[in-house]
């Protein structure tokens, strides 16, 4: 019985000055760790394991959500835990012609469904090339306006995509110099966007005090802890849109884009009527992205927007843009694309020219409209492919 006597006595009580040199060693453990962690920075490591295209199915479009839990989707900063979540992530099949899409909110698909998206619908034309390749589009649109911010994407997106052929939708708004920073998108990839300015030498200023860069602290697990509460909220998110489709709010009511308008001639830092050149505006991000591109062939469309015809509309096209600004940009774009070096370009600006055509601002589209619009840049991948072969 004595061989068992342990089993019956009580343990030894912990004493106080036990527990003190528990909680010690756990501090300094966890302190080690922070400092572990902000000097290895494993966030963007951490932002490539996913359980989309395995355990979860690719989204559709990159991850956009301002309220997580109707939309099962959420904005967040971790580039490539965004792509990795994208069906683009997976290997391209033998057979496919593969598209990238670029652009903003116009290109994301606010208040559409993903299989209604431009994306969607040209996938839905089942288009095939001239060699029998089926046309594959994939929605890199993200809605922020900012040709950098488009540029930030297309860098990251030819090291893990692989594309064909990449169709970058734009509209004057995203070539105001002073937008080109302001998404907090770009803001929180400092390190990325730097990078750019510097390798291409952009008009944007990689000192710019918008951009977000942590210190030490702030680079700790502790200061990183919404980050990587987003990384897990992502999967999680990712049930739901697996099981429902959902990964936006569908409101059933929203604010109409304006028709009677303002007597303003303003955009952005112009006060008055100019005509633009080239460095007023954010070409150079443009042409950067052509040069990243390298031998992949590049489409560049300005997209459709609405034209009022309500009050003041002899002063602007929208709420968007006067009339002088965006005329000005339409020369320059045209000035640009008459150069033997500049990729080729479709200006659809007024392609659709039904009021109903656009919902709750001057570029986003209807199901219908959007079908037009991607009938119309199909039959243009489908000459750039002959032409690439």
């Amino acid at each position: 019985m004595q061989t068992w006597k342990w089993l019956t006595q009580p343990a030894k009580p912990y004493t106080w000055g036990f527990m003190a040199r528990v909680v010690v060693k756990a501090a300094v453990l966890f302190a080690l760790l922070n400092v572990i962690f902000a000097l290895v920075n494993p966030l963007p490591t951490l932002g490539h394991i996913s359980a989309y295209n395995t355990l979860l199915t690719g989204r559709e479009r990159l991850p956009y959500g301002e309220n997580p839990p109707a939309s099962y989707n959420l904005s967040l900063y971790n580039l490539p835990a965004m792509v990795e979540s994208l069906t683009v992530d997976t290997a391209p099949a033998d057979d496919e012609f593969r598209v990238l899409l670029l652009g903003d909110s116009s290109v994301w698909g606010i208040l559409l469904e993903p299989q209604d998206t431009l994306a969607g619908q040209i996938n839905r034309l089942d288009l095939r090339t001239a060699d029998g390749r089926r046309v594959r589009a994939y929605n890199l649109g993200y809605p922020t306006m900012s040709l950098t911010k488009d540029l930030m994407l297309l860098d990251y997106a030819l090291e893990q995509a692989h594309p064909d052929l990449i169709v970058w939708l734009f509209t004057l708004e995203s070539f105001a110099p002073d937008a080109q920073l302001e998404p907090s998108f770009v803001q929180n990839n400092a390190e990325r966007v730097q990078a750019l300015i510097r390798r291409y030498d952009l008009s944007s200023d990689p000192g710019d005090p918008r951009f977000v860069e942590p210190d030490f602290w702030q680079s700790t697990i502790v200061g990183q802890r919404r980050a990587l509460a987003d990384l897990l909220r992502l999967q999680l998110y990712g049930v739901m849109w697996s099981l429902t489709g959902i990964d936006q709010e569908y409101p059933d009511d929203y604010t109409r884009r304006s028709v009677d308008l303002d007597a303003d001639e303003s955009w952005h830092t112009f006060e008055t009527p100019q005509t633009f050149t080239a460095d007023d505006l954010a070409f150079d991000a443009l042409a950067a992205g052509a040069q990243r591109a390298g031998s992949i062939p590049v489409l560049f469309v300005n997209e459709p927007i609405f034209i009022s015809q309500g009050e003041n509309s002899d002063v602007r096209y929208n709420a968007f843009y006067p009339r002088w600004a965006y005329d000005s940009y339409r020369d320059v774009l045209a000035a640009q694309t008459d150069s033997a070096a500049w990729p080729p370009t479709l200006d659809l600006w007024d392609l659709l020219p039904d009021v109903e055509c656009y919902t709750d601002s001057p570029v986003h589209l209807t199901l219908t409209c959007e079908s037009q619009l991607a009938t119309r840049v199909g039959e243009a991948i489908l000459d750039l492919s002959a032409s690439a072969s």
